[in-house]
Order: structure tokens, then sequence, then C-alpha cells
């Protein structure tokens, strides 16, 4: 009597459609990987440049009435002294906050490219304006025209 002999493992046919459905997936997945990892280090960015904002805000509250409406702070020891706020320099190579006149207010962050975060954001910019409404209330945006800016995918929405 003659045993049939199974069949173990794979077919060739099998093996590609896995081989390609796996290449599918690793090109969709990693560009949109390297977009998040992007964004996750940017975070620490756009929280420091927030909590900047809401001292610029409360600096403008407080001084809406003297004549002095906006601080001058053109690096991250000036806004850490003059506004209470503590900036980490670890990805942020220098902070500056200009008056850009009576009802509006820019705030830059310049990405560190010591850092190394990505091609894409090292060494650019991202600006947050802010405008004063008739209300006297703060309306902030992020980046402006800000030359050298980081691209619109990677900043926050407003």
């Amino acid at each position: 009597m003659l045993r049939k002999r199974e069949q173990k493992g794979f077919t060739l046919i099998e093996l590609l459609i896995v081989i390609a459905i796996i290449g599918i997936l690793a090109a969709i997945a990693i560009p949109m990987y390297r977009a998040q990892t992007i964004k996750a280090r940017l975070s620490e960015v756009t929280n420091s440049v927030s909590h900047v904002a809401s001292a610029v805000a409360a600096y403008y509250q407080e001084n809406a009435g003297t004549g002095i409406s906006w601080p001058n702070c053109p690096d991250i020891t000036t806004i850490q002294n003059s506004l209470g706020v503590y900036v980490p320099q670890r990805r942020i190579q220098l902070m500056v906050a200009t008056s850009a006149g009576a009802t509006t207010f820019s705030i830059q962050a310049t990405i560190q490219a010591i850092s190394a975060v990505s091609p894409q954001i090292d060494g650019k910019v991202m600006q947050m304006n802010g405008t004063v409404g008739n209300d006297g209330a703060i309306t902030w945006s992020w980046n402006g025209q800000a030359a050298n800016s980081v691209a619109a995918e990677y900043v926050p929405n407003n």
C-alpha cells in the first residue's frame, strides 16, 4: 500500500503574496510614522511657546492701562526672568518675543539643529501670533508669515 506524502511548508505564490502585502503596508506606514515622530518631538516646542503665550497674555492684561502693553523678551533668559516661564533649551535654540504693533504680538521659536530632530524642521521657525480683539481678548494663531517656517503639516491646529 502506497501512502500519500503530506505537503509541508508554503508554496512560492503564498510567500510572494505575503511579501507583497508587507511591502504595501511598509510603504504606507513608514512615511506616516516619520511625520508622527516629528510632531511628537515638536510637542516640547509647541508646549513651551504656548506657556510663553499664556504668560504674555497675563502680562498684557496686567499692564494694559499703563502704556506698556507687550514685554520685550529677546531671548530665553529674559523670558524666564521677566515672565517667570521656564523654557527648556533642549530643542529650542532661541525664543524671541517681539512687538509688531499696538494690537499684535508674535512669539518665535527656532528649532535647534544640534538636537538633530529631523532635516525637515531643524533650524526652522515656529511662530505664534497674538491679536487683541475689540474686547481686549487675545486670539493666538500658529505660523504667520515667518521666514524659514516649519511646514504646515507639522504645525498644530489653531
